[in-house]
C-alpha cells in the first residue's frame, strides 16, 4: 500500500477525511460521492460540485492508467472553511508516466479546479486538486 506524500499539512482547523478503494473503474463512483458530499459541506454552488467530481474522475482515470495491478487508490480530503483539496495516489507500474502537462486531460484538470499538481516518484503517483468556493477562486 502506497502512502500520500502532501505538499502541505492540515491545521487544527481543518478536517481530513482518507479513503481507499480498490484502483478499479468500478469504485470511482465513491470517490464522486464523497467529494460532492464534502463540497456540498462547505456550501459550493451545484456547479462548482459537478466540476469538482469530473475533475476528481479525471485525476483518477490519469492515475489508473499507470496502477499496478491490484493497487489501491488513496484519497485525502483536506476540508478548510473556504476550500477543498483533493489528493489521490496510487502505486504506479515501473516507468510509468502521467500524461505531460500540456495534454487535454490536464488542461481540463486546470479548467475545473483553482490548480492542479502532480508528483511522480519512487513508484507511486499522486494528482492534487484544490478548488477554492467561487468567493475566494
Amino acid at each position: 500500500m502506497s502512502s500520500l506524500v502532501t505538499q502541505s499539512e492540515p491545521t487544527v482547523d481543518d478536517d481530513v477525511v482518507l479513503l481507499t478503494v480498490p484502483a478499479d473503474g468500478g469504485y470511482l463512483s465513491v470517490l464522486r460521492t464523497a467529494t460532492a458530499g464534502l463540497a456540498a459541506r462547505l456550501h459550493f454552488a451545484l456547479d462548482e460540485i459537478e466540476d469538482l467530481r469530473i475533475a476528481v474522475d479525471e485525476a483518477c482515470a490519469m492515475l489508473l492508467a499507470v496502477a499496478t495491478r491490484d493497487a489501491d487508490l488513496q484519497c485525502r480530503f483536506s476540508v478548510t472553511d473556504d476550500a477543498l483539496t483533493v489528493e489521490v495516489a496510487v502505486a504506479t507500474v515501473r516507468g510509468a508516466r502521467l500524461p505531460p502537462e500540456s495534454s487535454f486531460a490536464w488542461k481540463v484538470l486546470r479548467a475545473l479546479t483553482t490548480s492542479a499538481t502532480a508528483t511522480a516518484s519512487s513508484g507511486q503517483a499522486s494528482i492534487r486538486l484544490l478548488t477554492r468556493r467561487s468567493g475566494g477562486r
